[in-house]
């Protein structure tokens, strides 16, 4: 790495709200650990929208669970660091990263349906997270703070009153959103909060996301498939792939002339008015992380792949200022 680069990286990373960095999460399985992120770093600005995309099974959701401390067996973090602030929550308690969670980083889920207990009426799901992380807040204050955070995401104070049922899809994603901000977080992770919404209902959960986040001051982490969506939110895209991060790189720079192959792969196969009809898609099928080819994981789908790509493994670096790409041909 270059003195430039590494004087970039390194005031990046200072003002960074969150930093992660060599991440790593594995699912053990009798077979051996299936390593689902393998040495993710990157760093998060105070206010940024960041994104992180790639294919079914390429750790983008696996990330995002691991920064809010929420893997299960047999997952289990095995390394890296992921600060916020100064602090490194991975070496907090569950008691201590509890008051963390919701008040300092939170995360709107991807199934809105899944997240809300549908018994529970809406105001009820307020009271119960708040005083979970909070238990400071009374019966008056929720009162007036529920409407209020209602109304920031678009919602009637009358909503309070209903159970998950009688909304919308789009409605309950609001909840969720809703509910992430209750306690004005500095980081919002999403994953995935579009994927069961039709392209209307899309437009206005994100419209109301950018609204929120805008409101709060807070940055935000966006996890997704749709690299079109994506590129309409987002200030700077994490493309994964297999575990890794491939290439890093503000939005526009990604679409002007993406550097890793499968980036280009990606946004090639994204439909167009031009050739209509004509869909492509990115060849083969994702690597097993139980047992992934040596070198580039990419390798074995690569249309432009050199001879020591099957053999080494490339690192993660900056190619042009503020560019970076895990690639052999540059």
């Amino acid at each position: 790495m270059t003195t430039t680069a590494m004087t970039t990286d390194t005031a990046l990373r200072q003002a960074a709200v969150l930093r992660v960095e060599d991440l790593r999460v594995h699912y053990r399985t009798p077979r051996g650990p299936v390593k689902a992120v393998d040495g993710v770093s990157f760093a998060l600005r105070e206010g940024e929208r960041f994104g992180l995309v790639g294919e079914s099974g390429s750790g983008k959701s696996t990330t995002a669970l691991a920064i809010m401390r929420l893997i299960r067996p047999p997952g289990r973090i095995e390394g890296g660091r992921i600060a916020l602030g100064d602090r490194d929550l991975t070496a907090l308690s569950e008691e201590q990263f509890r008051r963390v969670r919701l008040a300092e980083i939170a995360m709107i889920p991807q199934g809105a349906m899944n997240s809300l207990n549908p018994v529970r009426r809406i105001r009820d799901h307020f009271k119960d997270s708040v005083r979970a992380h909070d238990r400071n807040v009374g019966d008056a204050q929720l009162k007036e703070r529920i409407p209020e955070l209602l109304g920031m995401v678009g919602l009637r104070p009358e909503t309070a009153n209903l159970y998950p049922h009688e909304l919308s899809g789009g409605m309950k994603q609001r909840v969720c959103i809703a509910l992430a901000i209750a306690l004005r977080p500095k980081v919002i992770l999403a994953d995935e909060p579009t994927s069961a919404l039709d392209v209307v209902v899309q437009r206005q959960v994100m419209q109301t996301l950018g609204a929120v986040q805008e409101r709060l001051g807070a940055a935000v982490i966006l996890v997704g498939h749709d690299m079109g969506l994506l590129a309409q939110f987002v200030d700077r895209l994490g493309v994964m792939y297999a575990g890794k991060l491939v290439e890093v790189a503000p939005i526009g720079d990604i679409f002007r002339e993406p550097l890793h192959p499968y980036t280009q792969l990606l946004i090639a196969s994204l439909p167009t008015l031009e050739e209509r009809g004509v869909f492509r898609g990115v060849p083969g099928l994702p690597p097993s992380l139980l047992n992934p080819p040596a070198g580039c994981l990419f390798h074995p789908r690569c249309p432009k792949r050199l001879p020591q790509c099957a053999t080494v493994a490339p690192e993660l670096r900056e190619i042009r200022p503020g560019h970076w790409a895990a690639c052999h041909l540059y």
